[in-house]
């Protein structure tokens, strides 16, 4: 029986699985990639709550002010950064939570990266 956590994710067309890859970037292509895409809504929802939490008015910030806001939560916020990485976790079969436990720092990096990028390119 297929793990139903699967069968709710998108398919993204642009990965080549044909293509030679180390097993870090296959495991962030067909797992983090994946659900991350899935819960892109989940996580503009979130980052917007972060900032109304922190009484910021984001539509009167510069360019520059907003990539410093993201970059600073992805980089000094403890918390904001675990939950973004627990957005992503809650997601994994088993079998993938064990591939991820193996490297996790390196994965962790990954998702925070990705979730980055998606929520800059939402909201700046």
């Amino acid at each position: 029986m297929p793990d139903s956590k699967l069968s709710i994710r998108p398919v993204i067309e642009t990965i080549d699985k044909s293509k030679d890859s180390s097993t870090e970037e296959t495991f962030q292509n067909q797992t983090l990639r994946t659900i991350l895409k899935l819960q892109h809504e989940l996580l503009k929802a979130f980052f917007s709550e972060y900032v109304k939490q922190r009484k910021t008015d984001w539509s009167r910030l510069s360019i520059l002010k907003k990539e410093t806001f993201i970059t600073a939560a992805f980089s000094s916020d403890s918390k904001f950064k675990t939950s973004v990485i627990h957005l992503v976790i809650g997601h994994f079969t088993e079998e993938e939570f064990v591939e991820y436990s193996g490297a996790s720092k390196e994965f962790n990096k990954r998702i925070l990266q990705m979730a980055k990028q998606r929520i800059s390119g939402e909201f700046i």
